[in-house]
């Protein structure tokens, strides 16, 4: 057995890029044999594999047999042009071969030490793209601040909860961890609360302000101001604020620059979760969405959503590089090393959770350089205009209703009550959806607003064409026609 042979590497490695073109090919060509919304029942693969590893090796032919026949069928296939649930996990051609070539050389690169070219490439691409988002300076690694990728916002959002934890609690000392309290909208994706139970927050003190449709689903900076000045009135240490700019519910944006401004005149760390949207702000046209983000300490995308770098790639800018390092830093005996210009060597194993890291910044550079940034944002363009298309439909269709503002490429949506019924109508909504997705030939999500039940329409999947999204509303109207039916009735 030889693990790493490179002739072995050539042979099978085209029939592995040949097996998943032909998928991708498939996915367009013969979408019937392709459920989108995978419809197996739970427990299937068990009954069809051996309960026991092989003790002599299979031919790649035997087992690519089985992933056609046995793990396909159990896959939700988020890149079929039929994809609009959640958002998108986008792919390219440049961030597979920026995988591949990362699988290829398989470096880790927790120093600088050890491996100088993943250290300092992820620094110049970061500056790169915060570039092309027009952030501050301050993000920039030239000043006291920088980005790393993270593998999920996630991952983000936790590092800078315990950057900032630790660093009120050095004003405050360390026995205040019971009194410090956290802000951020009832919209705000579930992993700002995970990070703070993780960082030690106690939960009664993570505070989750009411939205409503007055503000599309945003923070109202008045519900902030009153809740940090009740908190501090009670012997409460307010640190963190987290605004979304685009949420995984209805891609609301928070005002950034009032929170921003709210939270500089207490000194609270304020992060901005832009996972999604964020992407978008490579457009001039969209860029204000993030307008107020230069009094932020902190600010995310997810690069693996909207700007074709593949899973997992997560960047995240901070303002002050120290805080992050502060609070993460480890110094082991067995990581230490002598080099030249000590002050000016990142190692990335402070900015993270893990020690262990991948060379990450590959694809994305891949992707930038490959593409281009204009044509980044003509492919972000045409998916928002697929999104704008779809809520025409729904909006000339008075049977359908759109709930909320779109500002990107998700629209959310309903069938409209009849006569008021809010109960019925959630319910009808309910069986729509689950009509719609059984079928295979689309996915959609849901969410919850206001106590509605709605329906969620996110176009990102890179294959998506316009004829897609016409098919797509019209199985939906199909699928409607028993309501209005009953309604007529």
């Amino acid at each position: 057995m030889k693990p790493m042979d490179s002739e072995m590497l050539r042979e099978q490695g085209h029939i592995m890029v040949d097996f998943i073109a032909d998928y991708y090919k498939n996915l367009e060509d013969s979408p019937q044999d392709f459920p989108v919304l995978s419809q197996v029942q739970p427990g299937y693969l068990r009954d069809i594999l051996p309960d026991s590893a092989p003790d002599h090796p299979e031919p790649l032919k035997e087992l690519l047999h089985d992933v056609s026949k046995k793990i396909i069928p159990g896959l939700t296939h988020w890149q079929s042009p039929s994809y609009f649930a959640y958002y998108a996990s986008s792919t390219s051609v440049a961030g597979f071969l920026g995988e591949m070539l990362n699988a290829g050389l398989s470096v880790v690169g927790f120093t600088w030490l050890a491996s100088p070219a993943a250290t300092e490439l992820e620094v110049i691409v970061l500056d790169w793209l915060a570039k092309l988002l027009q952030l501050p300076d301050h993000f920039l690694s030239t000043g006291n601040g920088g980005g790393v990728i993270q593998g999920t916002g996630c991952e983000a959002v936790l590092v800078v909860v315990l950057a900032a934890r630790d660093r009120i609690m050095k004003k405050v000392g360390k026995n205040s961890l019971s009194q410090l309290v956290v802000y951020a909208s009832d919209q705000t994706h579930s992993s700002f609360r995970k990070a703070c139970l993780i960082g030690g927050i106690h939960e009664e003190n993570i505070r989750l302000l009411k939205t409503d449709s007055s503000t599309n689903y945003g923070m109202p900076p008045k519900s902030l101001e009153e809740a940090i000045s009740s908190d501090l009135a009670k012997g409460f240490i307010p640190f963190f604020i987290c605004a979304t700019v685009g949420t995984t519910s209805s891609a609301a944006v928070d005002p950034l620059f009032p929170l921003g401004k709210i939270a500089e005149s207490y000194g609270i760390w304020m992060h901005v979760d832009a996972a999604y949207a964020g992407n978008a702000c490579i457009c001039p046209e969209f860029r204000e969405h993030i307008d107020g983000v230069e009094n932020a300490d902190s600010f995310n995308i997810n690069a693996h959503k909207w700007l074709f770098a593949n899973q997992t790639c997560s960047p995240l800018w901070v303002k002050d590089r120290y805080s992050l390092i502060n609070a993460l830093k480890t110094n082991p005996e067995y990581l230490e090393y002598k080099v030249s210009k000590r002050e000016e060597v990142v190692n990335y194993k402070d900015w993270q959770i893990s020690l262990s890291r991948r060379f990450r910044s590959l694809k994305l550079w891949m992707v930038l350089r490959l593409y281009g940034a204009e044509n980044l944002r003509n492919f972000i363009r045409d998916h928002v205009n697929l999104a704008k298309h779809f809520e025409d439909c729904v909006a000339q269709d008075a049977h359908f209703e759109v709930v909320t503002t779109r500002y990107f490429s998700l629209v959310c949506f309903r069938l409209a009550p009849i006569d008021g019924d809010e109960d019925k109508c959630n319910d009808q909504n309910r069986e729509l959806i689950a009509t719609v997705n059984s079928t295979g030939k689309i996915f959609i999500s849901h969410t919850a607003l206001s106590g509605k039940f709605i329906l969620r329409f996110a176009v990102g999947a890179p294959l998506t064409e316009e004829k897609h999204v016409t098919e797509a509303w019209q199985i939906i109207q199909k699928h409607a026609t028993k309501f209005i039916h009953n309604k007529k009735n």
